[in-house]
């Protein structure tokens, strides 16, 4: 049975401040939706996930879900949130999904444990809502004083997803249609769905004010983990008049020789976030003895290496690499590598560090027979 995920993102978030929507603000160097939609993307009973958007952010949509897998083209919602998530089910109806989690877009933190265990309930029920009891003191407030103390017996804290049989939430939101319920079990509730509660997470928090986002960041650096991997490359010269050095097609007496176009600066660098992974080198993701590779653009290899960073929750936090030859002279063009390979990464600028050397005119590289290249590259996990 296919399980979907809606993930409605088309508020306009106005109570975090002025600036971007809150789920396009940055959190721990990424939009808050880039977590959101990553978590299910990547969840392994999750079939397919589809975003709801408000149609002046499809750029900054774009941009915030470039390269994640199981995703569909985002839907434009509408002036409220029951009509937004009533357009992006009739939008996945197309699929028919068995089930559908529906979660709000600026809920970063949601656990896989939380997924798991919302498509588990429905196994028994037609409706599943993730909440957390409260356990505070209520007060009924009036004029600014304190009054009664309201009883908190049975009192719970809805959060998302809230997980339903597709059918179901889709006939009971069609016939709600036009009305302003603030989440999608009133909606069921409306339509006579029984909804089973199972137990959420404090850390499964909504992103509201930038007091939220400050807290989300200190949730997420108490989890965090670095790694740093480390890469290096050979190629020797050999016919040509250019060396293809990352991604940078600079002009020189001579080509490099390799399967691929040889480039030691990426393949370094591919392998040295390959090895801040733990996920094996180049080769074993690309074998030379493999045709398919012959000549092939280095890009790939590094933009693969990016996409498997992604997939394992890591962001790439840094790059530095070295260059070591001593022609053809590497700073006329170092500004352009930087960009190149900001650009394949997906990372700003200013994270990318490349630099040249010489041996002073010793060893292979001094005698001008090849290049070599080192780079090292730190993660950022959590």
């Amino acid at each position: 049975m296919t399980v979907v995920a809606l993930i409605v993102a088309a508020g306009r978030g106005t109570r975090a401040g002025p600036g971007a929507p809150k789920q396009y603000r940055q959190l721990a160097g990424e939009p808050v939706l880039r977590r959101t939609l990553r978590a299910f993307c990547l969840h392994p009973e999750i079939d397919l996930v589809m975003a709801v958007i408000h149609p002046d952010d499809r750029e900054a949509y774009e941009a915030a879900s470039a390269g994640l897998p199981r995703l569909a083209p985002a839907c434009e919602g509408g002036p409220t949130r029951q009509a937004s998530v009533l357009r992006g089910l009739e939008a996945l109806a197309a699929h028919k999904p068995g089930r559908v989690l529906i979660h709000d877009g600026a809920r970063p933190l949601v656990t896989p444990d939380i997924i798991s265990r919302s498509i588990a309930a429905l196994d028994r029920h037609k409706g599943a809502l993730v909440a957390v009891p409260v356990t505070d003191t209520i007060r009924r407030v009036s004029g600014g004083m304190a009054g009664e103390t309201v009883p908190r017996d049975g009192l719970w804290r809805a959060q998302t997803p809230q997980s339903f049989h597709f059918d179901a939430i889709l006939d009971a939101h069609r016939k709600a249609a036009g009305g302003e319920l603030t989440d999608d079990v009133a909606v069921a509730a409306a339509a006579g769905i029984a909804v089973a509660t199972i137990e959420g997470d404090e850390t499964n928090m909504k992103i509201t004010s930038a007091e939220d986002l400050a807290r989300a960041e200190r949730l997420l650096a108490a989890g965090r983990e670095s790694r740093t991997g480390s890469g290096f490359d050979v190629h020797r010269f050999g016919p040509g008049d250019h060396v293809m050095l990352c991604g940078v097609r600079v002009p020189h007496t001579h080509g490099l020789i390799g399967h691929s176009d040889a480039d030691a600066g990426l393949h370094a660098l591919t392998d040295a976030i390959l090895g801040a992974l733990g996920n094996g080198d180049i080769g074993r993701h690309f074998p030379p003895s493999d045709p398919q590779w012959k000549g092939a653009s280095s890009d790939r290899f590094l933009a693969h290496a990016a996409r498997l960073a992604d997939e394992a929750g890591a962001r790439i936090v840094h790059v530095d690499m070295t260059l070591i030859c001593e022609r053809p002279k590497i700073g006329p063009h170092a500004d352009a590598m930087r960009a190149r390979i900001s650009g394949i990464l997906g990372i700003d600028l200013s994270r990318v560090s490349v630099k040249a050397t010489t041996t002073e005119g010793l060893g292979f590289t001094g005698r001008g027979e090849g290049l070599a290249a080192q780079a090292l590259a730190t993660l950022s996990f959590g």
